[in-house]
């Protein structure tokens, strides 16, 4: 059986939780059951941000990280189930995108790395689990990322409206839906993720509600016109990044130059960092009609307004207006995916990611249904 019920894991680059949705998936719907999200500890969140910038450690420690993150997973998978009254054979599969520890898809060995062992899920769960989503894209001399613009194509475009939808996690990423002309994605820059790292160190808060801190600060020019200057806003896509290139460091670096700023300042810096290198993408690709945000920030009030600001002209809100919950966007379309596999159907785009063809992505991880699953 392909069509049926289906489940999404997805843990972003703002490592804000596990997000878990269920949906029903045929050829000709997508429709939301539920959602739920799980913490992840502190201690495991820590590991897995010092890996993402660059801290050095042994394959054991890599390892025990890949399991520990495989049960933290199947756990999340576990407690929809049971809030559900979900049984094993209920479910077709679960499309798990893993943490992306380490993502470099350029030099002579591009590759990916996430991390959270799909065994584990399959082993816990009783499901069959689909994931490594990204490496197959990679192997045709694709970026690997975006992978989500073919779900919003299949959900969000519209005959004749010039749409776009903006994910806002730890990393920005548009996808182009512009009638009659193909898909286009890619990586605009950082997100939430340098945001959330300031005010981390600063106020040991995990991010700025509602942009409160942002909000009372002020915007520092000359520092926002040098990060402005990272090669990677000006690269044409097909482009990708992530935690291991925008990071901590990488801030600190810009703000070796200009030391003495108000932390506040800063903040207010970040966000605007964030709103204006997505308005200058959105507008050097040609504009929208319409751009729907969804991910966490689409519920910063200060990055929404600023958007709209910034894109006069342009109907700025959030894919909650289309039917579609901000929030679990990315885990829906991982359950999408995973469909997608079942079915032996493409799941990328090479308009999107670079890549020589379109592929079946990830690997398939069988379980038995009847095993015993505590």
């Amino acid at each position: 059986m392909i069509s049926g019920r289906y489940i999404g894991v997805m843990s972003g680059t703002s490592l804000d939780g596990v997000d878990v949705v269920l949906a029903t998936i045929d050829e000709t719907r997508v429709a939301q059951l539920a959602s739920l999200s799980w913490p992840i500890p502190l201690a495991l969140k820590e590991a897995v941000l010092a890996i993402c910038q660059g801290q050095q450690l042994t394959l054991s420690q890599l390892g025990q990280l890949d399991t520990r993150l495989g049960r933290l997973f199947a756990e999340a998978v576990q407690a929809l189930m049971t809030r559900e009254n979900l049984r094993a054979e209920d479910i077709v599969a679960i499309g798990c995108h893993g943490q992306t520890v380490w993502h470099e898809p350029g030099g002579d060995a591009p590759h990916t790395l996430q991390i959270g062992d799909n065994n584990q899920i399959a082993a816990r769960t009783g499901v069959t689990v689909i994931g490594d989503f990204r490496r197959r894209d990679m192997a045709l001399g694709g970026q690997g990322a975006p992978l989500v613009p073919a779900f919003h194509h299949a959900l969000l475009a519209h005959p004749q409206e010039r749409r776009m939808v903006l994910n806002i996690g730890g990393i920005a990423n548009l996808s182009l839906l512009i009638p009659g002309t193909p898909v286009r994605g890619y990586d605009t820059g950082p997100g939430n993720m340098l945001m959330d790292a300031w005010i981390w160190r600063q106020r040991q808060k995990p991010y700025d509600k509602d942009a409160q801190w942002a909000s009372s600060g002020r915007v520092v020019i000359p520092l926002l016109q040098a990060m402005l200057s990272d090669p990677y806003f000006a690269a044409p896509p097909p482009k990708s990044t992530g935690r291991e290139y925008f990071n901590y460091a990488w801030l600190q670096s810009w703000l070796s130059r200009y030391p003495g700023l108000d932390a506040g300042d800063v903040q207010a810096t970040l966000a605007e960092l964030t709103a204006v290198t997505i308005a200058e993408q959105v507008l050097l690709s040609g504009g929208c009609d319409r751009l729907l945000v969804c991910g966490g920030g689409s519920r910063n009030p200060l990055l929404m307004t600023r958007l709209a600001g910034l894109l006069a002209g342009t109907e700025v809100t959030t894919t909650d207006a289309a039917g579609i919950s901000g929030d679990d966007m990315e885990a829906l379309a991982f359950a999408w995916l995973a469909w997608r596999t079942i079915a032996g159907k493409p799941g990328n785009l090479p308009a999107v990611t670079g890549a020589s063809e379109a592929t079946v992505l990830g690997a398939i991880f069988p379980a038995n249904p009847r095993q015993n699953k505590s």
